[in-house]
């Protein structure tokens, strides 16, 4: 657990920030916010809860269905939670364990405290009951203890060898579509963060006029503050306030907050405060043209939330998984007789599994690194304003060792 960097752009201000310090009037106009029901002011999804009919709560099948639904919420809370875990950058000594050869064996041993396989818990269990009720419906039937009426429930293996191959495609289609995704996220943070480490390379060196360096260390504020307003636009649960707290003063964190992008707000502040510097047109522009990075960035980040890979196909792929295991033990009755309800628990959990790690990925950006990223920045503006002087002074005494080697006329000395 990596532990948080000391901030590498103090506030003008001296003011620690602290929701207590926020005008009351604040708080009518904008009320907090649980992060369990977040509005689309900081975030781009949410996933609100259906709100039961007045029917269905006075239903006498209310009680059976809270009773169903015990697994399956536990399920899903212990999914939602891993979402909110951090994710870390991989070093060397990562990447040394990650390729050791007791993966196999540590990957396994934790088994049970992995969030796809206990995600997996509801429909392996149920696809597994299934099995058990044919096949003691079938044993019933072999042995005499229900009236003739009632069939062997048996079938021939020819249509599960003639659709497996379309399940397969199915999966590994699916599969693809949501890496894809992942792929276009994580290239997408990279050009941002590319973007904020250059962009702030461009004014550190760029801005030398002594009456703009108030603006300066603004600007550079909002420029580090950008990637940070964008994860907590794109993550689930964020809190741009408490993530920027210790980034911009807290009028400027008021007034992000109470807009209704916090990361276009922020770009506007980086574009007004360029327009404020005394600089020469053409470096103003060149400024400028930086802050497509950012837009671009908002744009990838934003239709990757809002479109997810197409619902048909989803569906499509959730609805032959469950008619496949309903069906299973069917099919395989005549040559595994009870093995068909370890063969249904074996498959479930292996399709399941393979539908479920696509279904995880399809959302990019919980699954990478962007506390870490977003650090990354500040910790290296940090370091250039560090280097800058030391730097400056080398090259300067560097200038003077050489003009004393020559003489006035040009000529090295001998």
């Amino acid at each position: 657990m990596l532990t948080q960097p000391t901030n590498c752009i103090k506030p003008t201000s001296n003011i620690l920030f602290s929701f207590n310090s926020i005008p009351k009037s604040f708080f009518k106009l904008h009320p907090p916010l649980n992060p369990r029901t977040l509005s689309l002011k900081h975030h781009c999804s949410q996933y609100p809860n259906p709100t039961p009919s007045s029917s269905s709560s006075s239903s006498p099948f209310q009680p059976l269905s809270s009773i169903l639904r015990i697994i399956p919420d536990w399920a899903d809370e212990i999914k939602e939670r891993g979402f909110r875990q951090d994710r870390t950058l991989y070093d060397h000594e990562k990447w040394v364990h990650h390729r050791s050869s007791y993966r196999h064996l540590r990957h396994f041993l934790t088994s049970l405290s992995s969030r796809v396989i206990l995600s997996l818990i509801p429909p392996v269990i149920a696809f597994t009951l299934v099995a058990v009720v044919i096949a003691s419906y079938n044993t019933a039937v072999a042995l005499e203890w229900l009236p003739e009426v009632f069939p062997m429930l048996r079938s021939s293996t020819l249509p599960y060898q003639l659709t497996a191959p379309a399940l397969a495609l199915l999966l590994v289609f699916r599969t693809e579509a949501s890496y894809s995704r992942f792929e276009e996220g994580r290239k997408a943070w990279t050009k941002v963060i590319a973007g904020t480490n250059d962009f702030a390379r461009q004014i550190i060196s760029g801005v030398e006029n002594s009456g703009d360096a108030e603006l300066k260390k603004a600007l550079l504020q909002y420029v580090v503050a950008f990637p940070v307003a964008l994860k907590s636009h794109v993550i689930y649960g964020s809190n741009m306030g408490r993530d920027l707290q210790n980034l911009l003063e807290v009028d400027d964190l008021l007034l992000v907050l109470s807009s209704k992008h916090g990361p276009g707000c922020i770009i506007e502040f980086i574009s007004q405060n360029i327009r404020m510097l005394k600089l020469e047109e053409s470096r103003r522009n060149m400024l400028e043209s930086n802050m497509s990075c950012f837009h671009e960035g908002i744009s990838v980040c934003e239709n990757l939330i809002g479109t997810p890979i197409p619902l048909s196909y989803t569906r499509l792929t959730s609805r032959f998984l469950v008619l496949w295991h309903l069906t299973l033990p069917i099919i395989l009755w005549d040559d595994c007789h009870w093995i068909v309800v370890p063969a249904t628990f074996i498959s479930a959990a292996s399709l399941f599994c393979i539908e479920e790690v696509g279904v995880l990925i399809e959302e990019p950006f919980p699954m990478l690194a962007l506390d870490d990223l977003c650090r990354s920045v500040q910790e290296n503006v940090q370091e250039a304003l560090s280097r800058e002087k030391l730097i400056q002074a080398r090259l300067t005494a560097k200038g003077r060792i050489q003009k004393q080697q020559h003489c006035p006329n040009g000529q090295p000395k001998s």
